[in-house]
């Protein structure tokens, strides 16, 4: 892995470990379906309500829409007094940076007949009672309720109790009411349960923990994951350096000394060929001029 790529990884795990703020939004009345003209308050339950927080929604009339385009705001909530079948979507909520919540989808019908059933996704094990309902009272008539197109049920009150869901229960669901109509389908989403082991009774908890939320445990434990994940890149970073500076130095290093040698080894050849030049002067000379030097000198 590159210094680029350590680099990209070391500020997606900065983003990941300080965007802690979280937010969900709620749909009252608690339903997935309304008749057309019915009002509906959007919420966003927030934990930092500095993080900025905007309801928008895709429907058939706009896109990325924000509340004061469609409806009412009130705080962290956006209002609707006559919601229409245009309004069909997809609602969430948005912080400042682009941090998303939930995204719940609401169907608005113009018929008389609608089934309303959880917004939010429920628990493994929880009772899950959906009820089938008419625009003009009474609502409390026989229904008849379908699941994937198939029947499930049928009661006289116009409920259907679904006891200790499982995921074998998601699907699309829907209802009819004879003499009235049929229901959009609504999908009803089942989440894992995750079983927690209770702390020791014999042991109480720290004075100074009593009251305290039960989400600081696991944000300290994400905050310390992050901070040793942010740690070890910066070592990895570092440790990159130094070695590179370190091999440069050394390829540095070879080359001067390479240098050194070859100036050296050039200075030797020359003293070889001052040698070979003087012993080849001296063997050029003929005999004749020793003998002629000689008797000159005698």
């Amino acid at each position: 892995m590159d210094d680029a790529s350590l680099l990209c990884l070391l500020f997606l795990t900065s983003m990941l470990c300080w965007t802690t703020n979280q937010a969900r939004l709620t749909v009252s009345p608690s339903s997935s379906q309304f008749f057309k003209g019915d009002f509906v308050s959007l919420s966003c339950e927030e934990d930092d309500s500095s993080a900025g927080w905007t309801l928008r929604r895709n429907t058939s009339i706009d896109t990325r829409a924000e509340c004061e385009e469609w409806g009412k705001p009130a705080g962290s909530s956006c209002n609707i007094s006559h919601i229409y079948s245009l309004e069909t979507g997809v609602y969430w909520c948005e912080s400042n940076q682009s941090t998303i919540s939930n995204m719940v989808n609401l169907t608005v019908t113009g018929g008389s007949v609608i089934l309303q059933s959880p917004v939010l996704p429920v628990m493994e094990g929880d009772d899950v009672t959906l009820l089938c309902k008419t625009k003009t009272t009474p609502s409390n008539l026989t229904a008849i309720f379908f699941k994937d197109g198939v029947f499930t049920g049928k009661d006289s009150t116009g409920h259907m109790t679904i006891q200790h869901v499982s995921r074998s229960d998601e699907g699309l669901y829907k209802c009819d009411i004879s003499g009235h109509g049929e229901s959009p389908s609504s999908w009803i989403t089942v989440t894992e349960r995750h079983t927690t082991t209770p702390p020791p009774t014999s042991t109480p908890p720290p004075a100074s923990s009593a009251g305290s939320s039960p989400l600081v445990p696991v944000l300290l434990t994400a905050g310390t994951v992050c901070v040793v994940l942010v740690v070890m890149l910066l070592v990895v970073l570092v440790e990159r350096h130094v070695d590179r500076k370190l091999k440069e130095s050394d390829a540095a290093a070879v080359d001067s000394a390479v240098r050194t040698k070859d100036v050296t080894h050039g200075q030797i050849d020359i003293k070889e060929k001052q040698e070979e030049a003087k012993m080849y002067s001296c063997s050029s000379l003929s005999p004749s001029w020793f003998k002629m030097t000689f008797n000159r000198g005698v």
